[in-house]
């Protein structure tokens, strides 16, 4: 296998940890309501369970409030349940056929704790990152012991891995910081 090969292996599972990290950023509650708050609560209805994306159309008519819309009346006292127990916003309110979740505003101390979250969401993607870049380079040092790899390939394989990282680490600290930007609105 050649380093070129190798590297092009470990690019899905990059790709894969910062769509994670974008989805995981999604669900953070900022300043700013978002669709991404509300669609995987579970929503127990005719004793099944469902996200409530598959129950209802969700929108964000203005920045602090969720509209939620559901496909059948008869869904409304099941979700408007589940989103009480979430605790995502103030109390839901049922407006015949919908139901409007306002949030409310971020305290200082909520803020402090949303930005250590997104710190730490972001961390975990870097080692997702970094554990894939150095399974990359035993792949290649491997390569290069058993005469596969040349030398002069090796050190492009490193340069290539460090570039691939850097390019990964820009699109997480960007996610990272229009998230961080979110929550002082």
């Amino acid at each position: 296998m050649t380093y070129q090969e190798i590297i092009k292996s470990i690019k899905p599972e990059c790709e894969k940890a910062v769509t994670f990290l974008s989805g995981e950023m999604g669900k953070i509650r900022t300043g700013r309501a978002s669709p991404a708050l509300v669609e995987d609560i579970v929503v127990d209805c005719f004793g099944q369970k469902f996200p409530l994306k598959q129950l209802a159309a969700i929108s964000v008519p203005e920045p602090r409030q969720i509209m939620i819309q559901p496909w059948d009346p008869s869904y409304i006292p099941g979700i408007v349940s589940s989103l009480e127990q979430t605790g995502v916003g103030s109390n839901p309110v049922v407006d015949r056929v919908s139901i409007r979740v306002n949030l409310p505003s971020i305290t200082s101390e909520y803020r402090k704790d949303l930005l250590r979250l997104i710190s730490e969401k972001q961390e975990d993607a870097r080692k997702v990152i970094r554990k894939w870049r150095e399974e990359a380079w035993t792949q290649v040092q491997n390569g290069f012991k058993e005469g596969i790899i040349r030398e002069d390939d090796k050190f492009k394989a490193k340069d290539e891995l460090q570039e691939l990282v850097d390019d990964y680490g820009k699109k997480i600290d960007e996610m990272g910081d229009k998230k961080k930007k979110e929550t002082e609105l």
